[in-house]
C-alpha cells in the first residue's frame, strides 16, 4: 500500500479509538468534566500528563529546531524538562492539597478576590489560546502532506475530532484518550528513530547512536556522526553543528522562561487534581517524568539524523533528476506540494544550492494557473509569489517538517511514514484537548459559576462548559490557520506568557503568607502586558528589527517571559508589603496547604 492509504488506515483507526474512549467515558457531572471525578490511577494519570505535556512542539517541532539550531536547540530540552521537575517537586503536591478545580480557582480563593479570579481567567485563556495555536498548526502540517489536503482543511478536520471527544468526555474522557494517545505517539517516535539509528550507526539505541561512529561498508568507521554532520555543515557554508550562534544571555533567559512557564501552565497543573490523594499526585508526577524522558532523550538524536540525511540528499542535486514518484523516494517533490519546502533557482544552473541565509523573503506562496496546476520555472522549480531574494541560498525548509519527513528521506517503509503521521496528530490533539478544556473550565466554573452566576445549576454549568469548549475550538482553528510562527516558537511564546503571569502568583500564594490580592493582581497584569507587548512588537508590529541589536539586553521574544516574571515578582512583593496584609483565615489556609494538620498541632504545642 502507498503512504496515503497507510495514513488513512492508521490515522482512521486511531481517531476511532479516541472517539470510542470519549463516548465510553463521557462526563455526566461537572466533577467528571473538570477533574475526572478525582479517581484517575497514578500510572494512567502519569501517562495522560505526559501526552498532555508532549505537544506538537515536542513531537514535531523540537527535533526540527534542534536539527537547524544545533547546540542552541538544547535550551528547549533543558527548559521543558527542568520545568516539569520544578512543577512536580515544588508546586503539584501543594496545589493538589488545596483541592480546587483550576488555577484561577486557587488564585481567586487564595487572594480572596473575584477580581483576582477574573484576571487569572483572562490570563489562562490568553496563554491557552497562544499555546493551542501551535497545536492546530501541527495538525494542519501533518494533514497537508500525508492526506494531501490543504493545511486549512487539515486544521478543520482536527477541530472536529477535538470537539467530539473534548466536549463529550470532558476531563474524564480526555484523560483516558490521552493514555491511548501517549502509546501511539511514543511508538511512532521511537520506531523510525531506531530504524535510522541502525542505518546510520548500526546501533539500535538512538541515544547511543547519536554518539557513535557512522557505518562504512556496513561496519563502524572512524568518523563520529556529529563530526560528519559538522563537516557537511561547514562544506555548505553553515556554522559547525555543535557550535552555538545565540548569545549566552539569550539562551539562559529562554531556558528560564521555558522552565518557569512550565510550572505555570494551567493545562498541566490541572492534571494533578484528577488523582485521589496528594501522595498519588507525587507518584503520577514520577511516572509522567519517566514517560516524558523517553521522548526527550531521543529528540537530539532524531534532530541529528534528520539534518544529516537532509544534507546528504538535497544540496547540489539537479532538481530534474530528483524522483517525483512516491515509490521511488520522491520525498522532496511530495513535500514541495504541501508548500513546506521550496526551491527557487537563482543562478539558473538547475541545481539546488543550499547554504546559510534566507532563500527568499516571506513565506512560500506558490503560483498556479487557471487549472490549479503549479507554474514551473525554467528548470522545473515552482515559482514563488514572494520572489524578493537575498544571498545565495535557494532552498526553504520549514522546521516543522523535519521529524515528519525524516522517515521518507531515509527511505523507510510506507507504514512507518504513516505511523509518524498518526503520532504527530496524537501529540497535537492530546495537548489541544487539554488546553481547550482549561479554557472551557475557566469560563464555566471560574467566570460563570464562581463570579457571574453562583446560583447556576450543575446541569447548566456543564452545558456552559461544553458550549465554551465548542467556541474555543473554533477560535483555536482560526489560530491554527493563521499561526504566528513555527510550532515550537509559538509554544515558547505561550510559556513566556505563563511565566510572566501565573508562576509568581502561584509561588507567592504557596510560600509567602504576606502576598495579598493587590500585589498579585498588579503583578499579573503588568507581567503579562509587558511580555505580550514585547512579543507582539518584535514579531508582528516591527518584525524587521527582530534581532539582537534591538532586543532589550539582547533577549529575544522567546526569552522575554523571564524578565516579565521578574517584573511580576517585584511588583507583587512591593505592593503586598505596602498594603494591607491578607486576612488571618487566608494565612491559616496557606499553612494548611503547606503543612499537614498534625504538623501544625505539634508546632502549636
Amino acid at each position: 500500500m502507498d503512504v496515503k492509504t497507510w495514513t488513512f488506515l492508521i490515522v482512521g483507526l486511531s481517531f476511532a479509538l479516541y472517539i470510542g474512549i470519549a463516548i465510553r467515558s463521557r462526563a455526566t457531572s461537572t466533577g467528571e468534566f473538570y477533574v475526572a471525578g478525582k479517581g484517575v490511577p497514578s500510572l494512567a494519570n502519569g501517562m495522560a500528563t505526559a501526552a498532555d505535556w508532549m505537544s506538537a512542539a515536542s513531537f514535531i517541532s523540537m527535533a526540527g529546531l534542534i536539527s537547524f539550531m544545533g547546540r542552541d536547540g538544547s535550551m528547549y530540552l533543558m527548559g521543558w524538562t527542568g520545568g516539569y521537575v520544578l512543577l512536580a517537586l515544588l508546586l503539584a503536591p501543594y496545589l493538589r492539597r488545596f483541592g480546587k478545580f483550576t488555577v484561577p480557582d486557587f488564585i481567586g480563593d487564595r487572594y480572596y478576590s473575584n477580581t483576582a479570579r477574573v484576571v487569572a481567567v483572562l490570563c489562562a485563556v490568553f496563554v491557552s489560546f497562544t499555546y493551542v495555536a501551535g497545536q492546530m498548526r501541527g495538525v494542519g502540517v501533518v494533514f497537508s502532506r500525508f492526506l494531501e489536503v490543504e493545511v486549512n482543511t487539515g486544521v478543520i478536520v482536527g477541530m472536529v475530532i477535538v470537539l467530539i471527544y473534548a466536549v463529550l468526555g470532558g476531563m474524564k474522557g480526555i484523560t483516558y484518550t490521552q493514555v491511548a494517545q501517549y502509546c501511539v505517539l511514543i511508538f511512532a517516535y521511537l520506531v523510525p528513530a531506531i530504524f535510522i539509528s541502525i542505518m546510520l550507526t548500526g546501533n539500535p539505541v538512538p541515544q547511543l547512536g547519536l554518539g557513535s561512529n557512522v557505518l562504512e561498508n556496513g561496519v563502524p568507521g572512524t568518523v563520529s556522526l556529529l563530526d560528519k554532520l559538522n563537516g557537511l555543515s561547514a562544506d555548505l557554508g553553515f556554522q559547525a553543528y555543535t557550535d552555538g550562534q545565540k548569545s549566552t544571555i539569550d539562551v539562559f533567559f529562554i531556558t528560564a522562561a521555558l522552565m518557569v512557564g512550565t510550572a505555570g501552565l494551567p493545562h498541566v497543573i490541572v492534571r494533578f487534581y484528577t488523582v485521589k490523594r496528594v501522595k498519588d499526585a507525587r507518584i503520577s508526577a514520577f511516572w509522567a517524568l519517566l514517560f516524558i524522558a523517553i521522548l526527550y532523550t531521543v529528540a537530539p538524536a532524531v534532530g541529528v539524523f534528520a539534518r544529516t540525511n537532509l544534507l546528504e540528499t538535497i544540496p547540489n542535486k539537479e532538481y530534474a533528476a530528483l524522483p517525483a514518484a512516491k515509490s521511488e523516494g520522491g520525498w522532496f517533490k511530495n513535500w514541495e506540494r504541501s508548500d513546506l519546502i521550496a526551491w527557487v533557482d537563482k543562478n539558473g544552473d538547475g541545481r539546488i544550492q543550499y547554504t546559510d541565509g534566507k532563500a527568499f523573503v516571506g513565506k512560500p506562496s506558490f503560483r498556479e494557473n487557471d487549472q490549479g496546476e503549479p507554474l514551473l520555472g525554467k528548470h522545473g522549480e515552482r515559482l514563488l509569489a514572494n520572489e524578493k531574494t537575498a544571498g545565495a541560498n535557494e532552498l526553504y525548509v520549514d522546521r516543522d517538517i523535519m521529524v515528519l519527513a525524516n522517515p521518507e528521506i531515509a527511505g523507510l517503509p510506507n507504514w512507518v511514514i504513516a505511523l509518524v503521521a498518526a503520532g504527530g496528530l496524537a501529540a497535537a490533539l492530546s495537548t489541544a484537548a487539554g488546553l481547550l478544556l482549561v479554557i472551557s473550565t475557566s469560563v464555566a466554573h471560574d467566570l460563570v459559576k464562581r463570579t457571574l452566576n453562583p446560583a447556576i445549576s450543575e446541569k447548566g454549568e456543564l452545558w456552559t462548559a461544553r458550549i465554551a469548549a465548542g467556541g474555543a475550538v473554533i477560535i483555536a482553528g482560526w489560530f491554527g490557520i493563521n499561526p504566528p510562527g513555527f510550532v515550537a516558537q509559538v509554544v515558547a511564546f505561550a510559556f513566556g506568557l505563563a511565566a510572566s503571569s501565573f508562576f509568581p502568583a502561584i509561588i507567592l500564594g504557596i510560600f509567602w503568607k504576606r502576598a495579598n490580592l493587590y500585589g498579585v493582581i498588579s503583578g499579573m497584569i503588568v507581567g503579562i502586558v509587558f511580555t505580550s507587548s514585547y512579543i507582539i512588537y518584535f514579531k508582528f508590529v516591527n518584525p524587521d528589527v527582530n534581532n539582537s541589536d534591538h532586543w532589550l539586553f539582547g533577549i529575544s521574544p522567546e526569552g522575554i517571559g523571564t524578565i516579565g516574571m521578574l517584573v511580576n515578582f517585584v511588583i507583587a512583593c512591593g505592593v503586598s508589603l505596602v498594603s494591607k496584609a491578607p486576612p488571618a483565615e487566608v494565612q491559616d489556609m496557606v499553612d494548611r496547604v503547606r503543612y499537614p494538620r498534625e504538623s501544625l498541632e505539634s508546632a502549636d504545642s
